[in-house]
């Protein structure tokens, strides 16, 4: 090969590898830059508004930058978000500043320019009894800098914060599942409190989802993450952090406080919504449209309803009833936006005429407490065709 030949030869080379750099570099700049929504419906005249309220930075024992953990959110489609560093473990003390409102500070222009709401918080971070306390919509975290957990439960209430109780069957302090302690019921009593984390990272606490309910504490269900958020959870193939689902009466910071201290709240857990019944209903209802609801039969003939999915959500529908005048399908998968196909059988050749159907199922992943899933019913009309 001839010098002409091999200057062209690492020219080509030079020019592909340039090429299929700033192609990988686009996309992955349009990937960064990309918001995905998350559909669950509005209801009952609120905004449903998708929130975390318990992550971590630099400034604490996190790893990315307050601003990071915005455009974090912002790409993945939630609404509102508080960075809630420890107060009492600054891993990073010798590299950053020791400010507990400057993660707040660094991230709000950020969150601003995305239209994020960012609530200003903190974790109290303390050995069990109590255990570990988030406190947000605080004005200045430090007032809660104080020896005495007591007081710096106190402080954040003086604020008007909104406090609830981190990940209460988290294994590092709960290492035989959550347990109540003294502490907890008198910070109970006294209203100090008004929340708890059902759902923490990847980890759901049956038993504090059964206090939540008993106790009348709003459910919180938030990510705790410290790196970046894909190394937690797999974004590319559909997983997604643990969530508060909030439903408010407008997108801002006072609305969302209204409904944390109202107890308008559910949590989405992987494929799971863990909310009260009054929320869950009108969500099942909103998320679906039945296309066809009227049906044909001739005699024990079979007729095919198509229901579409509206939301983000996987429905899964299971009934073990039985109807009089159909066969329904035992289990069905209502998948995100897309139309499924729903077969329905009739019973008897004497069957005629129009009848208004009632079709009962359990939605197996919404859950309105432990071990008891949503129960729902949508109705057809089904004209019965007796004669040949």
């Amino acid at each position: 090969m001839n010098n002409k030949t091999l200057k062209l030869t690492l020219l080509s080379v030079i020019i592909i590898s340039l090429i299929f750099s700033i192609f990988i570099f686009s996309s992955c700049f349009s990937q960064t830059n990309a918001r995905t929504e998350i559909k669950i419906p509005d209801i009952l005249g609120y905004i449903t508004l998708k929130c975390d309220f318990h992550m971590h930075t630099v400034f604490s024992d996190g790893s990315v930058w307050p601003t990071v953990r915005v455009e974090e959110a912002w790409r993945e489609g939630l609404d509102a978000i508080s960075i809630t560093d420890h107060i009492e473990h600054q891993y990073h003390k010798k590299d950053v500043t020791l400010d507990h409102n400057l993660s707040y500070e660094l991230a709000k222009s950020k969150a601003t320019e995305l239209g994020l709401i960012l609530i200003k918080g903190a974790e109290i971070t303390r050995s069990m009894p109590p255990g570990h306390f988030n406190a947000i919509f605080l004005k200045d975290v430090d007032p809660l800098d104080t020896e005495d957990w007591r007081d710096a439960i106190k402080a954040a209430n003086e604020q008007g914060a909104f406090v609830f109780w981190n990940h209460p069957g988290w294994e590092a302090q709960a290492p035989n599942g959550a347990k109540w302690y003294d502490e907890h019921t008198e910070l109970y009593e006294q209203g100090q409190f008004q929340g708890i984390e059902i759902v923490n990272w990847m980890e759901y606490y049956p038993t504090v989802h059964r206090w939540a309910l008993d106790k009348k504490l709003t459910l919180i269900g938030n990510s705790d993450v410290h790196p970046p958020i894909q190394m937690d959870f797999d974004l590319a193939n559909g997983e997604h952090r643990p969530l508060t689902i909030v439903f408010a009466k407008e997108k801002s910071v006072e609305a969302i406080k209204d409904a944390l201290l109202a107890r308008r709240t559910a949590v989405y857990y992987q494929d799971l919504l863990l909310g009260e019944e009054k929320f869950l209903k009108p969500i099942f209802r909103q998320s679906i449209e039945i296309v066809n609801p009227t049906a044909k039969i001739k005699k024990k003939g079979i007729a095919t309803i198509q229901i579409h999915n509206k939301s983000d959500l996987i429905l899964e529908l299971v009934t073990d009833s039985k109807l009089e005048e159909i066969t329904i399908p035992p289990k069905i998968n209502l998948y995100p936006d897309k139309t499924v196909l729903f077969h329905i059988k009739g019973k008897s050749n004497k069957n005629s005429g129009k009848k208004l159907i009632s079709i009962p199922y359990n939605v197996k992943n919404l859950s309105i407490a432990p071990d008891i899933c949503l129960s729902i019913e949508f109705k057809i009309e089904v004209n019965f065709i007796s004669e040949e």
